[in-house]
This record gives C-alpha cells, sequence and structure tokens, in this order.
C-alpha cells in the first residue's frame, strides 16, 4: 500500500479538493445579481441548498437565521433554492424570505447549474467554502445538525463546528456527513 501511495504522489495523481466555479445567480429578495467571487475578501462562506416547502427546511430556519446573524462579518451565509415546483417560484421566494425577515441572500438556482456543480442531493444542505486567493473549495458537506426535527436536541453541531475551525485556522476534523431532508429534483 506504501508503494502504490508513493507512486501516486509521485506521479502527480493526487485527489486535489475540487475548485468551484464562479457563479452568479439572482437574489429573491431583491432581485440584484450575486457572484460566488463577491466573497473572495472572505476566509469561508456557507452556502445553504434550501426551500420554501420543504418540512426539513421549515425546521432548520430559525436554527440557519441563527447562525446568520452569529457570524455576520465573519463568514457570509447564502441560501439557494433550486427546486423547480410551482411553490418554488421567485415570486414564492420573495414571500416566504418576507415572512422569515431573511437577512441572508435567498438566490433562486431555477436552471440548476449551481446545484448540479455542487452535487447537492438535499434540502437543507449545506457547504462551508474555504476561500484560499480568490479559489473556493468544500471544506464541509452535509447536515446542519444531528437533529433535524428539535433544535433542543442536537448533540453536535456540524457545520457550525466546521466554521469555527475555519476561523481558528484548524483542520476541519468533520468534513462530509449525511443530509437529511426533501430530495432534491433534477429537470
Amino acid at each position: 500500500m506504501r508503494l502504490v501511495s508513493l507512486v501516486l504522489l509521485f506521479t502527480g495523481w493526487v485527489a486535489q479538493a475540487q475548485t468551484l466555479e464562479n457563479f452568479t445567480l439572482t437574489n429573491a429578495t431583491d432581485n440584484k445579481k450575486i457572484s460566488l467571487s463577491s466573497y473572495s475578501a472572505s476566509p469561508g462562506v456557507v452556502i445553504i441548498f434550501t426551500s420554501n416547502a420543504c418540512p426539513f427546511d421549515r425546521h432548520y430556519t430559525d436554527r440557519i437565521l441563527k447562525l446568520a446573524d452569529s457570524y455576520a462579518g465573519k463568514i457570509p451565509v447564502v441560501l439557494i433554492n433550486a427546486h423547480t415546483d410551482t411553490e418554488e417560484s421567485i415570486e414564492a421566494m420573495k414571500v416566504h424570505a418576507a415572512q422569515h425577515k431573511f437577512t441572508m441572500p435567498y438566490l433562486a438556482d431555477k436552471d440548476q447549474t449551481v446545484v448540479n456543480q455542487f452535487n447537492a442531493r438535499k434540502s437543507p444542505e449545506a457547504f462551508l467554502l474555504k476561500v484560499n486567493n480568490g479559489k473556493f473549495t468544500i471544506a464541509y458537506r452535509g447536515a446542519i445538525d444531528d437533529n433535524a426535527q428539535s433544535a433542543n436536541d442536537v448533540i453536535h453541531t456540524y457545520l457550525k463546528d466546521a466554521i469555527e475551525q475555519l476561523l481558528a485556522g484548524q483542520k476541519i476534523q468533520t468534513t462530509e456527513t449525511r443530509p437529511v431532508g426533501c430530495n432534491l429534483r433534477r429537470n
């Protein structure tokens, strides 16, 4: 096994963290265009694929708002809705954002370009991106925490822990967990 590892290392065939392509989406709350590259001065950015109608997303709404408030000015939190059902339209997104007083961008990915780039499977599914010299790589992906139904019964705060480790310049201990939520259907 060591020989194989050394051969792979010396031939340059070592898996590298995927660098994400820049994207630009429309913020449903104000119709402004927002690009991933607008966050290149931050140490990282949180992307959460979410929806208006999934019950799991409703369970997490308050926790996401609290997370965004806790890290305001440190790590931006961005919501992306890639669902294409009628109740997920941009107009419905505007209403949903207003009802819940979203303070973060709520981006529409109705052609599903970004959800496909991230290969997100569930709603909600969280991604913590690390920024290094203007390049974005996935540092954590998966569940926000370990209890979708009850915030009071959460034991492991996966996303928050990854954010704290990123901000402290530490190695992220848990880089992936299984997200729980509604399936993200592809067109």
